[in-house]
């Protein structure tokens, strides 16, 4: 089978590598543990070649980490507004040692924040390549460590901003007053809920004033030390709706596309019904989707009359 393209999502904790078939789908796929934050002894060259090891010579694209400040090479992020289809004209190329050469997918930047982002642009080129009759007018949620509200018009990033939400979560779970050494429990949906309506109730305050109340209601007998981990999540998830929508970035009269780890996702289309969101699920691999949509936009798809 002819491999026209291999892709690398490349973060800071993980590496996945796709390789393409003829028409865009992924023929096969790996996943190693090695970001550009915890890389084998040999660096980035060597997970690079575990990555594509028995893989044919084709064009290599890759996003995300692999291009920030302490990746393999630093590359200049592209300001927004910017269309989608211009990431393919700005690639910046790397001699890999087994011969190849890895381009590597510029990141965007929002001049009024300032804000950036690295992988996330690709993502979404990939959603817009799955459903393209959204691509005139969207807004884009993908949660995670770093979550990021994307706003796209007539297929270009006109803006977006980044809620470290997740890293935040990680924090008060494991090194605050908060939750530090509280025992691990099972899921429990009514602490989240409870979370997300203490968000909700906020109001202009915000989620920031109700932090606290987590270790009242737990010294209290009211909020059991298994379940602290979900109330702070359901109140954390439930504060980026609630800004979400006072800023504009979602309205109830239309569904926000929610991109990201189907249990992550999960949650934020549980909390959402509480601020009259709606959030949509995106299908398949966004990543791998937009890597080929970058790569075709590049001319790196030789051959194919179809790219």
């Amino acid at each position: 089978m002819n491999t026209p393209l291999i892709g690398l999502d490349w973060g800071s904790t993980r590496l996945r590598a796709y390789r393409f078939d003829e028409v865009g789908g992924v023929a096969d796929t790996r996943a190693l543990p090695w970001g550009s934050r915890q890389l084998p002894q040999g660096g980035f060259e060597e997970a690079f070649a575990r990555a594509v090891e028995g893989w044919p010579h084709a064009p290599v694209l890759a996003c995300g980490m692999v291009g920030s400040r302490g990746g393999w090479r630093e590359v200049p992020y592209l300001d927004t507004p910017c269309r989608l289809e211009a990431l393919g004209r700005s690639l910046t190329a790397i001699d890999a040692p087994d011969g190849r050469t890895v381009h590597i997918v510029p990141g965007l930047r929002d001049p009024a924040g300032p804000d950036v982002m690295r992988g996330e642009e690709t993502q979404v080129a990939g959603v817009l390549a799955r459903m393209p009759g959204l691509a005139g007018n969207a807004r884009l949620l993908m949660p995670g460590t770093h979550s990021k509200w994307v706003r796209v018009r007539d297929d270009a990033v006109t803006g977006f901003t980044t809620l470290m939400t997740g890293e935040l979560f990680a924090l008060l779970r494991g090194h605050s007053v908060l939750g530090a050494g509280l025992p691990e429990g099972g899921a429990d949906d009514e602490a989240f809920a409870r979370g997300v309506a203490a968000a909700q109730a906020s109001g202009a305050a915000g989620g920031l004033s109700r932090l606290f109340s987590t270790r009242a209601l737990m010294l209290e007998g009211a909020l059991a030390p298994a379940s602290v981990a979900d109330f702070l999540s359901g109140l954390l998830i439930g504060d980026e709706l609630r800004m979400a929508l006072a800023a504009g970035w979602a309205t109830p009269d239309a569904p926000v596309l929610v991109v990201g780890e189907d249990a992550l996702c999960a949650r934020y289309r549980q909390a959402a019904p509480a601020f009259g969101l709606s959030l949509q699920s995106t299908p398949g691999a966004t990543a791998a989707s937009g890597l080929w949509r970058v790569a075709a936009a590049a001319g790196l798809l030789h051959g194919l009359s179809h790219a």
